[in-house]
């Protein structure tokens, strides 16, 4: 076994939100460990899509060619299962649409850029304790070879809506109970051809079913009168009983290779630090999982934590930086798991719900509407608040500019491949660059702030952008501003987001 000391953060939780922390700490030159109590990745999946601001954030890594190799994409998605699909064509994004991305997929592919980053990634190897001091944090394990314990300055709990570390931390994790039960299989269907496919409502629930392959589809119950004792499993024949219930047959369902079942409660931890420990993805938020926000919820956890918790070990960040991470995070969970209540709603077979989904389908005829669930369900709309000058990019996620250097053409989201934050000079008048010297950027780049001069046609009237690693604007300047507010706006924001050199 490698040594405590030679980890700066552990990782506690192997699906895709630990992998990417993982990938972004390496990126950012800390030494993680991934601590994955299962010996294999689960060949099950929860999860299948990505939506644009995951895929915008992937690009910015370089990922985003070797996640749509060989997947399908598609441009509409549903909304409470009502007639009217959400049109992702809509987006004011190069990526509107939604990528089929199995969630057992996204892992192995993440697994693999931690990997190739440096990661250390221990599979089978079960967390059973964790408990911290004033200097650390430190772990108990159990593993094939042994139990043994492991030290780091940080851990950060990936491991699920059960989470271990967000109870050690003494974290409350509040919110509605479970009023739905989902009970799903991967099965094969007797006649697969006259089998309902998407969503069906009924007077006695919900029925969805899609088809996995050329041999297996997934079909699921929501049942709104029928609970389910919590610790007993799922069996096929509960499936089919419940199958017959809210369809009137059971499809023929047989030979399933995977069952499961889950509730809509919805639950967000009141805080995602204490102290040392630190908490993302399904240990921070669970909710019911309609119009796959899920997954991507917690990838932009990692995108947003990993380059800050780099900077405090690294001894750089600027006071409160750690924190941001929990201000900026909390709110996008609460909306989302609003948003998915109000789905569960709109989904009651009761028969008093029909004329309020008619009337919700009517609505999203309409482009605005359809525009605004597009952009809720996709995440487009995050907007971070960021203290500065009100300008109309500060706080909003960086768009996929086209740039002209001295280096050739080049976009927005290649300069961000290796997780430096980019200062973007399109002022042409030196001011951004002395600014940026006097702050001391001659020094610190480009590891933590990368100076690039550019042009760019798409902002005529835009001097300079400074880009966090996440993707997010943190100072944005005109060029009719004087040189007192680009030159006094931009060092403040160096100081603000990237410490003093």
């Amino acid at each position: 076994m490698t040594s405590d000391q030679d980890f700066d953060v552990l990782i506690v939780g192997g699906g895709p939100v630990g992998m990417l922390l993982a990938a972004e700490l390496r990126l950012a030159g800390v030494r993680p460990v991934v601590l994955e109590r299962l010996p294999e990745r689960s060949p099950h999946s929860k999860a299948f899509g990505l939506h644009a601001r995951s895929l915008e954030s992937l690009d910015r890594r370089g990922l985003l060619a070797r996640f749509r190799d060989g997947a399908r994409s598609w441009n509409n998605g549903h909304f409470a299962g009502l007639d009217e699909w959400v049109d992702f064509s809509l987006l004011d994004s190069r990526h509107g649409y939604a990528l089929l991305s199995e969630q057992t997929r996204t892992e192995r592919l993440l697994e693999e850029h931690a990997r190739g980053r440096g990661a250390e990634i221990r599979r089978g190897h079960e967390v059973t304790a964790v408990r911290q001091d004033a200097d650390g944090v430190v772990a108990d394990i159990v593993a094939p070879g042994g139990a043994y314990t492991l030290r780091a300055a940080y851990a950060v709990g990936c491991d699920g809506g059960r989470s271990l570390v967000r109870r050690a931390a003494g974290i409350g994790f509040p919110g509605t109970g479970g009023r739905v039960t989902a009970r799903l299989g991967d099965v094969v269907l007797a006649d697969p051809e006259h089998a309902p496919m998407g969503m069906e409502r009924t007077g006695r629930g919900l029925l969805f079913c899609v088809r996995l392959d050329d041999t297996y589809h997934r079909v699921a119950t929501f049942d709104f009168e029928r609970g389910k004792n919590p610790d007993d499993d799922l069996d096929l024949e509960e499936l089919s009983a419940s199958l017959r219930e809210i369809w009137g047959d059971d499809l023929g369902a047989h030979s399933p290779r995977w069952l499961s079942w889950f509730t809509d409660s919805a639950c967000q931890a009141e805080r995602y630090r204490e102290g040392r420990i630190l908490l993302a993805g399904d240990a921070a938020h669970t909710h019911f999982p309609v119009g796959g926000q899920g997954v991507n919820l917690g990838l932009q956890d990692a995108f947003n934590l990993g380059w800050k918790l780099a900077a405090e070990i690294h001894g750089w960040a600027p006071e409160g930086l750690l924190d941001s991470y929990d201000r900026e995070r909390q709110v996008p969970a609460r909306k989302v798991l609003e948003n998915t209540r109000a789905q569960i709603a709109l989904m009651n077979p009761d028969p008093y719900v029909t004329d309020l989904r008619l009337l919700f389908t009517d609505l999203m005829r309409r482009e605005q509407v359809n525009r605004h669930l597009a952009e809720m369900l996709s995440g487009v709309t995050v907007r971070y608040p960021v203290e500065g000058p009100g300008h109309r990019l500060l706080g909003d996620f960086a768009r996929d500019l086209d740039l002209r250097t001295g280096d050739g053409k080049c976009t927005l989201p290649e300069l961000l491949h290796e997780g430096a934050g980019v200062l973007l000079d399109l002022d042409g008048t030196g001011r951004i660059g002395e600014a940026f010297e006097e702050w001391g950027g001659s020094v610190s780049a480009p590891a933590r702030v990368r100076h690039v001069r550019a042009e760019c046609d798409e902002e005529p009237d835009l001097a300079g952008l400074l880009v966090r690693p996440d993707g997010y604007v943190a100072w944005a300047a005109d060029r009719a501003a004087s040189d007192g507010e680009v030159g006094d706006g931009l060092r403040a924001a160096l100081r603000a987001w990237f410490g003093t050199v």
